[in-house]
C-alpha cells in the first residue's frame, strides 16, 4: 500500500526513529501507526539486548534535588559523542528525577519505575534502538537533608558531588562540594577511612622507614608522621581548602559552625575497564586480510 509522507512524519515525531525505519514499519503494519509504534518499540528492545554486552564507559553524571534531599546518578554510553546528544541528556535527567521521586534504593528497582507513562527500562531500550549504542544506568545514590542541607555540584558532565551538611549555609556546602570535586578526598575524617587501608599504609611506611637505619623509636616517629600526612591528604577535613590553601576544610567548617555528615563523589567511568582501540593495528589487520584474499 501507499504510505504518505505525512504519516511517516507523524511516526517520526512520535517514535523518534529514522525516516526509512518509520516507512518500513508503516509498510509492515499496513499503515496502522499504532501497530508500527509497537513494532518499533519491540525492535528497540531487541537492539538493546544485542548491545547489552558492549562496554559503556562514557556518559554523564546528573543530579536532581528537592527540599528533602538529592540524588546523584551516573548514566553511561559507549562514546562521548552520544553523551552530548540531547536525547541522551533528557533520558539521564529523567532517570535522576525518577530516582528522587520514587525513593527506590537500587538500579534494578529504578529500571521498573514509570516516568511519563513508560518505565525507565523501556525508555532506555528505545533510546538504545534509536541511537545505536549501549546505554546503562550504572549507579545512583540519595542523601537526605535530615534538617540540614544537601547541596549538589557538577563539574561539567563528568564529575558530580553531593554534600550533606548540618549548620553553616548552602553557600559553604557548595564551596565544600566544589573542593571535593577538585581534590577527591576518600572520607570525611580518619574514622571513616577503612582500617585495612590504614594498616597497609602503616606497613609500607614502616618498611620504608626501617631502611633508614635509625633507632626503633625514631622509626616509629617517622611512621607516625607519614601516617598523619596520609590521613590529612586523603580526608576532607585534613585537606587544604582549594579556594584558600592556607586553611584546611576542617577549619573552614569550624569557622561556620558546620559539620559535613556525608558526601558522595562520582566520576564518569571510574573503575570501568575500557577497551583500548589500536587504530594502527586495526588498519594493518585489514590490510593483511585484503592481501590474503
Amino acid at each position: 500500500m501507499e504510505i504518505s509522507a505525512a504519516l511517516v512524519k507523524e511516526l517520526r515525531e512520535r517514535s523518534g526513529a529514522g525516516m526509512m525505519e518509520c516507512k518500513k514499519a508503516l509498510v509492515e503494519a499496513q499503515g496502522d501507526i499504532e501497530l508500527a509504534i509497537e513494532n518499533l518499540r519491540k525492535s528497540g528492545a531487541a537492539k538493546a539486548a544485542k548491545k547489552a554486552g558492549r562496554i559503556a564507559a562514557e556518559g554523564a553524571i546528573v543530579t536532581a534535588a528537592n527540599a528533602a534531599g538529592a540524588v546523584l546518578v551516573e548514566v553511561n554510553s559507549e562514546t562521548d559523542f552520544v553523551a552530548n546528544d540531547d536525547n541522551f541528556k533528557r533520558f539521564a535527567q529523567t532517570v535522576a528525577e525518577a530516582a528522587l521521586a520514587s525513593g527506590v534504593s537500587d538500579v534494578a528497582a529504578l529500571r521498573e519505575v514509570a516516568a511519563g507513562g513508560e518505565t525507565i527500562e523501556a525508555q532506555r531500550a528505545a533510546l538504545v534502538g534509536k541511537i545505536g549504542e549501549n546505554i546503562e544506568i550504572r549507579r545512583f545514590v540519595a542523601l537526605a537533608a535530615n534538617g540540614g542541607v544537601v547541596v549538589s555540584y557538577l563539574h561539567g558532565k563528568r564529575i558530580g558531588v553531593l554534600v550533606a551538611m548540618q549548620g553553616g549555609s548552602a553557600e559553604v556546602a557548595r564551596d565544600v562540594a566544589m573542593h571535593i570535586a577538585a581534590s577527591n578526598p576518600q572520607a570525611v575524617d580518619e574514622s571513616q577511612l577503612p582500617a585495612e587501608l590504614l594498616a597497609k599504609e602503616r606497613e609500607i611506611s614502616l618498611a620504608q622507614a626501617a631502611q633508614s637505619g635509625k633507632p626503633a623509636d625514631i622509626v616509629e616517629k617517622m611512621v607516625a608522621g607519614k601516617l598523619k600526612k596520609f590521613v590529612a591528604e586523603n580526608t576532607l577535613l585534613g585537606q587544604p581548602f582549594v579556594k584558600d590553601p592556607d586553611k584546611t576544610v576542617g577549619k573552614l567548617l569550624g569557622e561556620h559552625k558546620a559539620t559535613v555528615t556525608q558526601f558522595v563523589r562520582f566520576e564518569v567511568g571510574e573503575g570501568i575497564e575500557k577497551k583500548e582501540d589500536n587504530f594502527v593495528e586495526e588498519v594493518m589487520a585489514q590490510a593483511r586480510g585484503a592481501a590474503q584474499r
